[in-house]
């Protein structure tokens, strides 16, 4: 299988590509639009600089990680900017139609990818690297839901001895990761099933329906000269300068490979925690605040299952999440060092996250501390001792189970203040 995608990217620059027009999302229709949106005779494009910034890419490909471990590059075959179109709008109660223009003029950046790539999983696997980079830099906000990305598929299949590239389809109307990879397979299948029973395949463009989980014809798929390009001669031809690309370059971020192989290096982190954190640049931001306050593995722990779990829960983002970093290790300090105890901290967190709040002073207000003093924890072990002598020679005829109760009758003497390890070891002691 051969696979090469076309992704088109929303750029999020201030004004359109040609006009002074807002380029943001707006509900009203005709609001974001000048004459030249509008296609007024005589008027002239003047071209927003920042675009041609965005577009600037040198020896291009985007390197993605297979979950059995390897990596692969896929290359960039060119990047070209282009502008979206205005919107029909049909009425559901009259014969009129409409027309909204907030649109036309939007910004684009279509990337296309060599036929790189190989299969379902390798194809996800480049979708998602690809809109991780437009985020990191900063170009696009990565929203498929609102088309801020989208992806047209070309596919085909050959034998596998064979050189020649099979003839492609392909496959538009596809809004996220699962359907794309669904897509892929069931169109890869539908080449194969063709080809095997003697029939050929038409170089088409179809549509992907998710409901019926097929795709379906659309149109014949056009070849270059069928575009019929030509000049604009209102637009002047850009010289980009070597200065000009060492200035963009010396601008550029750390990407998220880069990020990736750093946290594996620099904090020790799994492939699996690291790729976690890098996939959104605000995680990966907040992780590297709480460590750099409290470098511990807990804060690792904590930023992976307690704070990403948070967000999902309320559908927020870590940017609007009540535990900030500086919370968060301040919590975990106060954990690590034995001042309160893993189900104080868990209870303190979802306090701060529902309603903020200092920890240190949450804790002090709920009475969450532990029990420091070894005497007191010693007194509160004999006292539970002395209440049950009949548990206390079960254990010594071998019923270890019986320990279990004795932790758990120490932590509720202590109102759950008492270190639990401490009265382990304590018990172990004095049974």
């Amino acid at each position: 299988m051969d696979i090469g995608i076309e992704v088109h990217v929303q750029l999020t620059t201030n004004s359109k590509v040609f006009s002074t027009a807002n380029n943001d999302l707006v509900d009203t229709p005709n609001t974001h639009i000048t004459e030249i949106c509008a296609g007024y005779p005589g008027v002239l494009p003047v071209l927003n600089r920042k675009v041609v910034d965005f577009a600037i890419c040198r020896n291009g490909k985007v390197t993605i990680r297979l979950e059995d471990g390897r990596t692969k590059d896929i290359r960039i075959n060119r990047i070209h900017i282009e502008e979206d179109a205005g919107k029909n709008i049909h009425s559901d109660f009259t014969d009129e139609s409409f027309v909204d223009l907030n649109r036309a003029g939007t910004p684009l950046l279509e990337i296309v990818s060599e036929p790189d790539i190989e299969n379902a999983e390798e194809a996800k696997a480049y979708l998602k690297a690809l809109r991780e980079i437009v985020q990191y830099v900063g170009i696009c906000t990565g929203n498929m839901e609102e088309g801020a990305f989208r992806a047209d598929t070309n596919l085909s299949v050959r034998k596998k001895d064979a050189q020649k590239l099979g003839t492609r389809c392909e496959l538009k109307n596809i809004n996220s990761f699962k359907y794309i990879s669904d897509a892929i397979e069931y169109e890869a299948q539908r080449h194969i099933t063709t080809l095997e029973s003697g029939g050929r395949i038409v170089q088409e463009t179809r549509l992907w329906d998710n409901k019926n989980r097929e795709s379906r014809s659309m149109r014949s798929k056009e070849d270059l000269a069928d575009y019929r390009y030509f000049q604009d001669p209102d637009l002047a031809i850009v010289q980009v300068t070597d200065e000009h690309l060492d200035r963009i370059r010396r601008g550029m971020p750390e990407l998220p490979y880069e990020k990736f192989a750093r946290y594996t290096a620099q904090y020790g982190l799994s492939e699996y925690e690291a790729d976690i954190l890098t996939t959104d640049q605000y995680v990966a931001q907040y992780f590297e605040k709480a460590y750099e306050l409290y470098a511990s593995k807990s804060i690792t722990n904590w930023v992976l299952r307690d704070v990403l779990g948070c967000i999902k829960d309320k559908k927020i983002e870590i940017t609007q999440c009540l535990v900030t970093p500086e919370k968060l290790a301040t919590l975990i300090k106060m954990l690590d060092a034995g001042e309160i105890n893993n189900k104080a901290a868990k209870e303190v967190f979802d306090l701060i996250a529902d309603q903020g709040g200092d920890p240190v002073a949450i804790v002090d207000q709920k009475g969450l501390k532990q029990i420091g003093s070894v005497d007191e924890l010693k007194k509160i072990v004999q006292d539970v001792l002395a209440a049950h002598p009949d548990l206390i020679e079960q254990y010594k005829a071998g019923k270890q189970n019986v320990f279990g109760f004795f932790v758990g009758a120490c932590m509720k003497a202590s109102k759950g203040n008492g270190n639990p390890k401490v009265f382990q070891d304590l018990l172990k002691e004095l049974l």
